[in-house]
């Protein structure tokens, strides 16, 4: 297979895509376990599975749009808006449960002032909890991350859809290359994150650095490899 301006284009598409998901995790609230007993701010399940979630969703708006048109920019808009409704209909759920079944306030522990709204945080953090709900700026944050989540995964899927033209074979490579960047910045955050306020999202550079790596090893698999099998040879 000859590599010409087309494959490279295909491979950087995949990598940016890939970049885009890891850096997009490190924006969405996650709070796990302690969130689920109202004890952490942020969504109560890991960071694998929101970010699945918000790929997923988004990997599927961007394939009904790309049964309608080839055009990149439309597919890149509905991947963000699909993975940006599934991330903000979870955060909004999980509001009421905190709100008016658990009663717990909205509060951060990380930052005296929400930076969106400037309202006092301390007051309002229960004690012997290290913040608890989804305040304005971790919802903001995780809107902000789904967006990025979701063009990641649309621009992961559009140049496989290019190159066999399987939907199946696509999707199940875009799964698997935001997976991998998923689980790289998992292991980066290490627990809980509230999102770009939260000290711990400074250290995206960190995996802005693995998932280049992975993202540019896993492209050139997808992109070069993939169409030889699948064509039976060279």
């Amino acid at each position: 297979m000859n590599v010409g301006p087309e494959t490279i284009v295909y491979i950087l598409e995949i990598v940016v895509g890939g970049l885009l998901v890891g850096i997009g995790v490190h924006f969405v609230p996650v709070g796990g376990a302690p969130a689920a007993m109202a004890q952490a701010t942020g969504i109560g399940t890991g960071t694998v599975q929101l970010a699945a979630g918000c790929g997923l969703t988004g990997l599927l708006a961007a394939g009904l749009m790309m049964s309608v048109t080839d055009n990149l920019w439309p597919i890149l808009a509905t991947g963000a808006v699909g993975a940006m409704i599934m991330i903000d209909a979870t955060m909004l759920t999980g509001s009421w449960i905190y709100a008016y079944a658990v009663g717990a306030p909205f509060a951060s522990a990380k930052v005296n002032y929400d930076p969106i709204t400037g309202f006092s945080q301390p007051p309002y953090v229960a004690p012997g909890t290290v913040g608890q709900g989804i305040p304005t700026v971790c919802f903001v944050s995780g809107t902000i991350g789904a967006l990025m989540g979701g063009v990641g995964g649309a621009m992961i899927y559009y140049p496989l859809m290019l190159i066999n033209g399987n939907p199946a074979m696509s999707a199940i490579f875009a799964i698997g290359i935001f997976f991998v960047n998923a689980v790289l910045a998992s292991w980066n955050i290490q627990g809980t994150i509230e999102g770009f306020h939260d000290p711990k999202f400074k250290k995206w550079p960190t995996a802005f650095r693995s998932c280049l790596a992975a993202s540019f090893i896993l492209a050139i698999v997808a992109v070069l490899i993939i169409p030889i099998a699948t064509s039976g040879g060279v």
